[in-house]
């Protein structure tokens, strides 16, 4: 085997000099190249030994084998194109798999410059990009792809995934929010014309803040962002402004004068803040640019300078207000809110948490703050408190700026004016432009923001009262926003909420709906500081929502119990029986293999049931702590449950059997994602299962059924694509923008979407997981349209059918999943009656819809 690397061996071969050339002189006419059969003996057993590589799966040697084949002959590419891509996407598998990173986009590299225009590599190093977390480069490689072969569908679909992380949904609400718009164009106008004519627009995005229509003398602009760089560039250029506006590709923190920009500006134009308002580094950036960039600020309201030799900032500055709230949604998320998951009892679980938590002292493994938009929340909020002030901050002067994080911790006491369950407290902002003109995040806006959410993480939930008062700490150790609920103020004690409640002191918690549950937790909270420690582990906000799912966990309990029971009955019969040898299979155990993404307890279920030996995926040891202490409190065996992933390699191999002579009794498979998508690659997971399946074993879930509904929705429009003809602030925008335009609009609640339905539900597509024959790749469905309007979109979700009786929708009030839905190009009119058809195809767990009314044949496409 060859040990050299490829790139090594290449660079060799083409650096070695060919002895039989002629220097160039002058005008010498070119004589006919002479047939070297040395090298042509070498192409031809370098070819033969490629060939034979890849037949022995030798695929590192055939790939070096192929590079030297096609650099030395390329005549022979269209021959042997095929077996090199094959070549090329084993090899790099392999790298992949022993962390040869570099190695593997080596090779990518290589491959490109022997096919630079070959779509099906690009798409696929796209691919690797996209996995090893470089989504603006993956996103140009499914571009380039896409431009070779519009129609590749592989391309397109990864191109609409890696859309969504580099163009997030809130940029298309933000540039159709027509009053934030304008309302930034007056500031920036007002300031240019009071003479702030130099400009520079920190975090451009598209480009459209940067002041030029405003008539600015000189006006720079910087994005981080490569796509969104590489998209106000063409903005601008499209625009006629390339030669107004100098857009650089750079965090502003690395800007300097003159180097980057002639000298330093008047005006900062910024909109570099999330929901928490410091969370994307706007309070560092304008310590920098006061520092390096802007001029000075204004010393004095009473002395007078020129706007042109004095700096400022666009925003001024900002007030953030707070609330206490109850909320269901919420809660369900961040913490434990069951006793008993399936048939397990829950209370030796420890302390089970998301990792959104907020303490006055900064903690690297958590988030202070989510992020909610509370106005469309299934099951709403309510308010416990009045809204407060939280914090005061003035983007122009420079010493609070630097002072904020040294600043002490503020203690607030809200008055609680309605009793409920602290869940968290909701934040939000008004953003001061100039001294007149303000935009507001706040809960009741019609605003493209959402709310910062601080969950309160008391493991019972704690209730106020009225007449108690709240304790608040609002601190910005490391420049992040950060309110903690730390005490309540009640019949003149205080009951402190950043300790473990004391059961005397937990007001009223939320009642436990098993008094022996409750009992049993009361008696596992008896235990040392130490342990209490230990016990704690950490769940993703969505694996914390599946656990609370308490209709998910039994019904899968029940079809667990329905299977086994059947499989101990045949296994029964089968001792009996009159052939000697099934006697050596008495006592034989069944097996289950859940291969659920992330944190799952449903071998535990499975295990549960006894007789069972049940196989787990979930790989974080603290997880895997809580899964053990889970069996010895509900009497599972140890030798019971075991962790699939500890032994293996790569998760390629987990669908395999469990032993030389054992078949699997059941393989739980997770077929969609917390977005509302199919998660990729079920069906092949599902084909490769069935064949590891015993005599009567199932898959679960069984089938799936996509359900969908016509609807009118405006807010979908405004959250997909950049909506109508006219400009943003100047800017023909839309056509650039919406590039990034996707089909299908996911992490939908459908329950709370400002839509109105135009037809009922109905059966779009059926996945069978257990029958291969069953399944099929397009489908038209015919709608009845119940009301007048226009179709512009089509939300779906899914009944999982566990068994023929037992099932679970994703649509559900206690659903973890959210919902999703396709977007169509354009809104379809429809009148009461009309029927309309949808073409509805899934390609690689990806679901598309086309329509149009019956007799018309103008489809909308998605």
């Amino acid at each position: 085997i060859i040990s050299y690397k490829p790139s090594t061996l290449l660079w060799s071969l083409q650096g070695m000099p060919n002895a039989s050339a002629r220097p160039k002189h002058g005008r010498r006419a070119r004589r006919r190249r002479r047939e070297d059969p040395a090298r042509n003996e070498l192409v031809s057993s370098s070819l033969e030994s490629a060939q034979q590589c890849l037949f022995n799966q030798d695929y590192g040697t055939a790939f070096v084998h192929y590079l030297l084949v096609l650099n030395l002959a390329p005549v022979f590419k269209d021959f042997a194109k095929e077996s090199f891509r094959f070549t090329l996407f084993k090899w790099t598998e392999e790298l992949d798999s022993v962390g040869r990173i570099q190695d593997l986009f080596d090779c990518y590299e290589q491959a490109l410059e022997l096919f630079p225009a070959d779509e099906v590599i690009l798409n696929s190093m796209g691919e690797h990009l996209f996995r090893m977390g470089f989504r603006d480069e993956a996103a140009g490689h499914f571009h380039k792809a896409l431009k070779l072969r519009p129609d590749y569908p592989e391309a397109r679909e990864n191109f609409y995934r890696v859309a969504n992380w580099l163009v997030e949904r809130w940029h298309f609400l933000m540039l159709n929010d027509h009053g934030r718009n304008r309302k930034y164009q007056q500031a920036i106008q007002k300031a240019v014309q009071s003479g702030c004519n130099t400009v520079l627009d920190i975090g451009t995005g598209t480009g459209i803040l940067g002041g030029a229509k405003a008539g600015a003398a000189e006006v720079y602009a910087c994005e981080l962002s490569k796509t969104m760089y590489e998209l106000a560039c063409e903005v601008v250029t499209a625009n006629g402004m390339d030669g107004s506006i100098k857009i650089l590709h750079m965090k502003s923190l690395e800007m300097e004068v003159p180097k980057d920009i002639p000298h330093r500006v008047s005006l900062v134009v910024t909109e570099t803040v999330d929901a928490g308002l410091f969370g994307e580094g706007i309070i560092e950036s304008l310590i920098h640019a006061w520092h390096h960039l802007l001029l000075p600020p204004q010393r004095g309201e009473n002395e007078f300078q020129e706007q042109s030799a004095t700096g400022r900032v666009i925003p001024a500055g900002a007030t953030v207000f707070g609330m206490a709230v109850e909320c269901l949604e919420i809660r369900r998320h961040h913490r434990l809110c069951v006793s008993e998951v399936g048939s397990l009892s829950m209370a030796a679980a420890g302390e089970l948490c998301s990792p959104v938590s907020c303490s006055s002292e900064p903690d690297e493994s958590m988030e202070p703050y989510t992020t909610e938009r509370l106005s469309r929340l299934p099951g709403g909020y309510k308010a416990l408190t009045e809204p407060f002030t939280a914090l005061n901050i003035d983007f122009n002067n420079v010493q609070e700026l630097e002072g904020l994080s040294s600043r002490e911790v503020q203690k607030i006491h809200l008055p609680v004016t309605q009793g409920g369950v602290l869940d968290a407290l909701a934040v939000w902002f008004q953003l001061h432009l100039d001294e007149e003109s303000s935009l507001s995040t706040g809960p009741q806006e019609d605003t493209c923001w959402e709310q910062a959410i601080y969950p309160v993480h008391c493991t019972e939930g704690f209730v106020l009262k009225p007449c108690d008062e709240l304790v608040v700490e609002v601190s910005c150790r490391d420049a992040y926003l950060r309110l903690c609920s730390v005490a309540v103020l009640r019949d003149g004690r205080e009951i402190r909420l950043d300790k473990r409640l004391d059961a005397r002191d937990s007001g009223n918690p939320v009642p436990s709906q098993n008094p022996e549950a409750e009992l049993c937790s009361a008696l596992a909270g008896l235990q040392t500081d130490q342990s209490q420690t230990k016990d704690f582990c950490m769940l993703e906000c969505s694996e914390m929502a599946l656990l609370n799912n308490q209709d998910y966990h039994q019904s899968f309990c029940t079809a667990l119990a329905k299977l086994i029971s059947q499989l101990k009955v045949k296994c029964q019969n089968r001792e009996q029986g009159p052939d000697p040898a099934d006697s050596t299979r008495r006592g034989d155990l069944l097996y289950v293999l859940d291969v659920s993404e992330g944190f799952s307890p449903l071998s535990l279920i499975a295990a549960s049931h006894g007789h069972v030996k049940a196989y787990s995926s979930v790989e974080k040891n603290k997880q895997q702590e809580v899964l053990k202490r889970l069996a010895r409190s509900n009497n599972i065996p140890e030798e019971h449950l075991e962790f699939w992933l500890n032994h293996m390699e790569d998760e390629q191999g987990m669908l395999q059997r469990p032993s030389r002579e054992k078949l699997w009794s059941a393989i739980i498979l997770d077929c969609v994602e917390t977005c509302g998508l199919i998660r990729q690659k079920l069906m092949e997971k599902a084909s490769l299962a069935r064949c590891l399946l015993e005599e009567g074993g199932r898959i679960f879930p069984e089938k799936i059924v996509v359900h969908g509904m016509l609807v009118e929705s405006d807010t979908l429009l405004l959250e997909s694509a950049v909506q109508g003809q006219e400009p943003t602030l100047g800017f023909n925008i839309a056509p650039f923008i919406n590039q990034f335009t996707v089909p299908v609009h996911v992490f939908l609640d459908f329950s709370t979407l400002e839509c109105r339905h135009l037809s009922e539900s109905v059966e779009l597509f059926v996945l069978d997981l257990m029958e291969a024959n069953a399944n099929y790749t397009n489908r038209e469905v015919k709608v009845r349209a119940t009301s007048a309007g226009r179709i512009t979109a089509i939300p779906f979700w899914y009944h999982i059918y566990l068994d023929s009786q037992i099932s679970v929708s994703t649509l559900s009030q206690n659903s973890h999943w959210k919902q999703a839905a396709v977007v169509l190009q354009q809104p379809l009119e429809v009148r009461a009656g009309d029927w309309v058809c949808l073409a509805v195809r899934l390609h690689k767990s990806t679901i598309s819809i086309s329509a149009h009314i019956e007799n018309t044949f103008r489809p909308m496409e998605q």
